[in-house]
């Protein structure tokens, strides 16, 4: 079987991410780009040549490995890239959280992003308003989230910590329709959260498979 490259910002999220593809059956390599969040973080806000540098080299040294796909398991690192001309480039089909985001957009009205960084948050958003002009937004920010999931907190502990189920109702009283889940390390609490509130989690893994499995 064919292995898909896993592209993240680090190890915890390439493990989640080559366990996602291996849920559908899937074989995937995992490519962290930097150890920690911190310095995901750090390498995101980098040139745009510095970036793309880094990722050219990764998807070259898949595609040598056998990977014909990309799996972009990062929402930030999916903002801080353009994608698109490296696909072209190295020939590999790429998908990213931003191409499920895109279909995703017009059949809101209104539409709530929880992001790892303002790296993600600001593409999330980006990508979201180019594909339905209309939607309303809100968004913030949670890097310590991500943190304690690195950290292995576990998830009812963390979720409580952070005052996420508060988070939501916010979302939910300004009338978000749906609560995106905009960062990779996000569906680790998925459950956990969504005990503890009534408003839709997102999590655009599922529909990333999708548009891997039909290319």
């Amino acid at each position: 079987m064919e292995s898909i490259a896993v592209l993240t910002g680090t190890p915890v999220d390439a493990r989640m991410g080559v366990e996602c593809l291996a849920s559908a059956g899937l074989s995937g390599l995992a490519y962290p780009l930097s150890d920690d969040p911190r310095r995901q973080t750090a390498f995101q806000i980098s040139s745009q040549t510095e970036k793309n540098a880094v990722v050219r080299g990764v998807l070259e040294n898949a595609r040598a490995r056998g990977c014909r796909s990309a799996f972009v398991y990062c929402n930030s690192l999916s903002s801080a890239v353009d994608f698109p001309p490296l696909a072209a480039e190295t020939e590999m089909h790429i998908v990213t959280p931003l191409d499920v985001y895109r279909k995703l957009a017009p059949q809101y009205r209104r539409l709530g992003i929880l992001a790892a960084n303002a790296q993600g948050l600001s593409g999330i958003e980006r990508t979201l308003f180019v594909a339905n002009p209309a939607l309303e937004m809100l968004g913030a920010c949670a890097l310590p989230v991500v943190l304690s999931i690195e950290a292995g907190e576990e998830p009812s502990s963390l979720v409580l910590r952070h005052q996420l189920p508060q988070l939501a109702e916010w979302f939910r009283l300004c009338g978000m329709e749906a609560l995106i889940l905009g960062c990779t390390h996000f569906p680790y609490l998925k459950a956990a959260l969504a005990q503890r509130t009534s408003l839709p989690l997102i999590d655009p893994a599922e529909e990333m498979i999708r548009l891997l499995l039909n290319a």
